[in-house]
């Protein structure tokens, strides 16, 4: 049986590729999704049609040091935050990455793999 195919999404800068790449490190089939770039708003769905879905958060200042961009527009982190509305209502696991290292971001991802596995 395959492995279950874990999407990644959420606003950019926020820990999608890095997480993705850890987790396949790790043996998960898990792909980071540029959903955040997309007016359609199952894009996630779409691409990858993912057995299970992780949403990773920042906040706009995390956003912007992370990008070393201090003027990354807040218009365009509002858009995002919109376009991704559909993706976060249907995420099984919610990271907020604002304040964690990708360590933690990582730990909280098996965290939440293992109470889905065991449910």
């Amino acid at each position: 049986m395959a492995a279950p195919l874990i999407a990644v999404v959420g606003v950019c800068a926020a820990g999608k590729t890095t997480l993705a790449r850890a987790l396949r490190e790790l043996g998960y089939n898990a792909r980071p999704v540029l959903q955040e770039h997309s007016y359609v708003p199952n894009m996630w769905q779409r691409i990858t049609r993912p057995d299970i879905l992780i949403y990773l958060a920042a906040d706009l200042e995390t956003v912007r040091r992370r990008r070393r961009d201090p003027y990354f527009p807040t218009w365009l982190f509002e858009q995002e935050l919109a376009r991704l509305s559909h993706a976060r209502a249907h995420a099984d696991i919610y990271i907020d990455t604002s304040d964690l290292t990708p360590g933690e971001v990582l730990f909280r991802a098996l965290a939440g793999l293992e109470r889905l596995e065991n449910r």
